[in-house]
Parts: structure tokens; sequence; C-alpha cells
């Protein structure tokens, strides 16, 4: 039985790790932290978990948890993971970093977007980018995992057939996604208060955001090229969900059926990547592991759509997918 901590317990991905694990025959939760003034039964913190988790969520204990635990779900914000994987690491234990402080390899970028220095280079240069359906053969038996963004995950897998195969432009993609409210996190804020949130619509990040730099270190590295992509979030008055568009120019006449294919082959066999004729929605792929994905051609463009939920492929989910392949197991324990 694999053994799992949670650092970070009571955040959105914290609970959905949780409950996910408590579903896995061959993984159990065995530790659980938080700030102290989250702290208490995992029962009493989430109602929902009333006779499912008697656990104590409590303040980290390193020498505790190193003795109860195989691998750690790092479930902290960026800049703060950073401070920690290097004596996870060195106590022996596997870790699943759901931050964004391993997924950058160029210090600067980094640096760059998220204004804080980069305090641990040296495990960033051997942490594996942990997308399975692109680096799975990476990921097995590797000690430090960066899960990846959102975003990224729906973005990378609408395109990378099309990158691999050399059929679009690599400098012109656009990506135009919108997020549930659950993408900003637990911690209020003025808006993502009810009143500014309900039956809104929004952009933010406006050639900014920083999930930008990490689809194109990706997607260039699917392509063995430069990539170059404009990214736009939103967010709307949903709780979880994403829904991207992107948009390529090809490289030459590109038809439906000929999509449709490359997308089905390149897929096949993938347990949580499903190929549908019509355009995907949020609530066919919520609370799963899933992503929906339709490829489709107007006015010369390719148009590729992908839905997902943020919260499990978009983190918790892939996080256990990533922790089944480190571990040699099926990888859709839990998860299905």
């Amino acid at each position: 039985m694999i053994r799992v901590a949670i650092i970070g317990a009571t955040g959105y991905t914290g609970l959905e790790s949780i409950e996910i694990i408590q579903r896995h025959p061959q993984a159990e939760v065995t530790y659980l932290t938080a700030l102290e003034q989250e702290c208490g039964n995992a029962e009493e913190v989430f109602p929902r978990l009333k006779g499912k988790c008697d656990i104590e969520i409590e303040p980290l204990d390193f020498d505790k948890l190193s003795d109860l635990a195989d691998v750690v779900f790092c479930c902290l914000p960026h800049k703060v993971s950073m401070d920690f994987v290097p004596k996870l690491l060195g106590a022996g234990l596997k870790v699943v970093d759901f931050s964004a402080d391993y997924r950058l390899k160029d210090v600067k970028v980094y640096e760059k977007f998220y204004n804080v220095k980069h305090t641990d280079p040296a495990n960033l240069e051997s942490a594996v980018y942990g997308l399975p359906e692109l680096f799975r053969k990476r990921i097995k038996g590797k000690n430090l995992i960066a899960n990846p963004g959102c975003y990224p995950t729906g973005a990378l897998l609408a395109i990378a057939p099309l990158l691999k195969e050399r059929l679009i432009e690599t400098d012109s993609i656009i990506v135009n996604a919108v997020t549930g409210s659950s993408g900003a996190g637990k911690n209020p804020s003025d808006k993502f208060h009810f009143p500014n949130m309900n039956e809104n619509l929004f952009a933010y990040g406006i050639g900014s955001h920083r999930h930008m730099p990490e689809m194109e270190q990706i997607a260039g590295e699917i392509a063995g090229s430069d990539v170059q992509i404009l990214f736009q979030p939103h967010v709307g008055c949903f709780d979880r969900g994403i829904l991207s568009t992107v948009y390529c120019q090809p490289k030459g006449k590109t038809g439906g059926q000929q999509l449709s294919k490359l997308y089905n082959d390149f897929y096949n066999g993938e347990p949580f990547v499903q190929i549908c004729d019509d355009a995907p929605a949020v609530k066919s792929v919520a609370a799963t592991n899933y992503c929906h994905i339709s490829p489709a051609c107007a006015k010369g463009r390719v148009i590729i759509f992908s839905a997902l939920d943020n919260l499990v492929k978009g983190a918790s989910g892939q996080a256990v997918q990533n922790m089944n392949i480190i571990f040699g197991l099926e990888e859709t324990l839990g998860l299905k």
C-alpha cells in the first residue's frame, strides 16, 4: 500500500486529492498538514469527509511525515513549494509538486513571471514535467514530478498531435480559455466575492499570464522548435472546469476527416483523453480525470476545443495518475 502525505491539505486540490485517494485500492492517506489555524480533524474541517477520513490535519512535522509516507503531494502555492521540496527529497520521499516552482526549466523565465528568486535550481534540473500522455516514460520511477498547470494541460493536449506532425505554424497559436471560479483557489478576494462573480465573465492576465511560458516551453519540446503562443484566460461563474479554444494556422490544406484520424490515432489507448465529434462542454468532464478534445476546421484555420476539470485532470487527478506511473501501478487506479 502506498502511503500518501498531503501538504496543504485544506485547499481545493488538497481536498480533491484526499477524496481520490480514498477510492484508490493501493494507496492510503496517512498524513495531512496545513497552517495551524486551519488544522483539526479532517471530518470536522471538511464535513463531506464525515465517516470517510478520520485523520488529524496538523502543522507540518518533517520527521513524522517521513516516517508515515512514501510520496508527498505538495499542494502549496508558487514560491512556497521550493522551500519544502529539497527537504522532502532529502528524506527519500517521492514528491508530486502542484506549484509552478519546478515546471519552467529556465530560471530567468520563472523569476520574470513569478517575481521571486528561484532557490532550488538543482532539483529543478532533475524534475520531470508530469503530463502522462506526453511524458509517461520519463515519469516512471522518478523522485520529483512537476504537476502541470490546469490551463496548460488542456491547451497542450489540444495541440500536441498537430505540433508533433508539424502540421501548423508555430508562431501564431492562440489559446482562448475559460475556467471556473475554483481556479483562483479558496482564499477570498473582491473579484471572486459572490455578488461580483455571479452572472459574470471576465478576462485577466492579458498577455502576461504565468501559464503562457509553461505552454510555450512544452509545446516547443513537442514541436522540436520555438513555439509562440498568445494565451488569454477568462473566469466564468461556474465552480469547476476549463474550456479551451485553440486557433492555429495550418501549413497546408487540412480537412476534418484528416484531423479526426490524426487525433484518434495519436490518443489511441490513452485512458483519459477522449476525442469527440462535437465541441466538448465542461459539465461532461466535471469531477472526472478525462479531457475531451474536438478538432475542427473553419475559414482556413484549425480550431481545437478541449474541456477538463481544473481540480482533477488539471490538478489532483493528474497527480494521482503521476503517482500511479511513478510506482508502476495501473495508471487508472482511483480515477475511474
